[in-house]
């Protein structure tokens, strides 16, 4: 195993980051917020309008479809912020509950285009997702958190990037959470480096049903990985217990267990964890790579108009340089969904 300048004699070291925070640290302060000015939401609807003009809206428009001459630039900033910052932000301010589901889910769309550039979410090669209950259950191995109202354990998505935007509020809970996954691993380097050292070694991972065809059910890839003083990570450990449903993988040691209970007790741990309560208009994004995220269990409204929904964009960013082999020629590479959708 090769884990780079992240190992000592073997042993694995603390990785010096901007992303290695603790949550006390934005608690005290809310410069991770960005709040739009007036001018700003000016700005999106005059651009949402020249799209519509066009007649463009959703997944059709382009960046240059979507004029941000002075939003534009701050949000280069902000995706570098996501790059070689915290990892993570909240654009505030967007009045979301004054227009339509589909004009609201254009802007995002559009903000997103400054952001990244879209990346396949599902099986079904949809770019700008639904998160809402569909009253499905968490137990079918078909089915995905987010399509649930189900407390989400902390996790990873198969982006770079991962933004959220809020449409309609639930009618209490859930909050969205965030955990710096490189505090977590330096935490561990501190108290638990021969549990890291698992970490820097794969686990299995259950696709879920949305492998290619004629593929296994399942891929494997660490946790962590260390790429030219980067840190870049993979989680979700549902999908790695889910696993163990496949006769041919090798049964979890005690090792393993003790390494993922570990690595979940941080990241559960109230000194790590930073919720936020997305109002409608809200857009988050964070870093896949540096950023674990959760979302609290919620209870729903009952009229049909009011449930809690939110769009979601998974983003791939040229800001990183290259990465690992584990995340270019990764066994949960997506690129096939987007091959689908174009019919190829």
């Amino acid at each position: 195993m090769n884990i780079g300048s992240a190992t000592s004699q073997g042993s694995p070291q603390i990785v010096p980051s901007k992303a290695d925070w603790h949550a006390k640290q934005w608690q005290e302060t809310d410069e991770w917020i960005y709040r739009l000015s007036a001018d700003e939401v000016s700005e999106l609807v005059a651009a949402l309008d020249h799209a519509k003009s066009a007649g463009l809206s959703g997944t059709d428009v382009r960046r240059e479809d979507f004029p941000l001459p002075t939003l534009g630039p701050v949000l280069n900033d902000l995706a570098t912020e996501l790059a070689d910052g915290r990892g993570f932000f909240l654009m505030r301010g967007f009045p979301a509950q004054d227009f339509s589901k589909e004009d609201a889910s254009t802007v995002f769309w559009g903000v997103g285009t400054y952001i990244g550039n879209p990346w396949p979410q599902n099986a079904s090669g949809d770019v700008l997702g639904d998160v809402r209950d569909t009253g499905r259950s968490i137990l079918d191995p078909a089915v995905r958190g987010y399509q649930t109202k189900v407390r989400l354990p902390f996790h990873t998505d198969g982006s770079d990037l991962v933004g959220l935007m809020c449409l309609r509020a639930g009618k209490s809970g859930g909050l969205s959470s965030i955990v710096s996954s490189v505090a977590c691993h330096n935490e561990l380097a501190r108290t638990a480096p021969d549990l890291l050292e698992r970490h820097y070694h794969p686990f299995f991972y259950d696709w879920r049903g949305e492998e290619q065809p004629g593929t296994n059910g399942w891929y494997d890839m660490p946790t962590f990985t260390l790429h030219h003083g980067r840190l870049f990570n993979r989680y979700i450990r549902g999908f790695i217990d889910s696993a163990q449903r496949f006769a041919e993988l090798p049964r979890h040691t005690e090792l393993d267990k003790r390494a993922l209970d570990a690595l979940d007790a941080l990241t559960e741990d109230p000194r790590f964890r930073l919720d936020m309560d997305l109002q409608p208009g809200d857009m988050q994004f964070i870093n896949n790579y540096v950023i674990f995220h959760s979302r609290t269990a919620y209870e729903d409204h009952e009229e049909e108009d009011k449930k809690r929904h939110l769009k979601r964009l998974w983003l791939s960013t040229d800001k990183f340089g290259d990465r690992p082999d584990t995340f270019t020629n990764r066994g949960y590479d997506q690129s096939w969904w987007s091959k689908k959708k174009a019919g190829s």
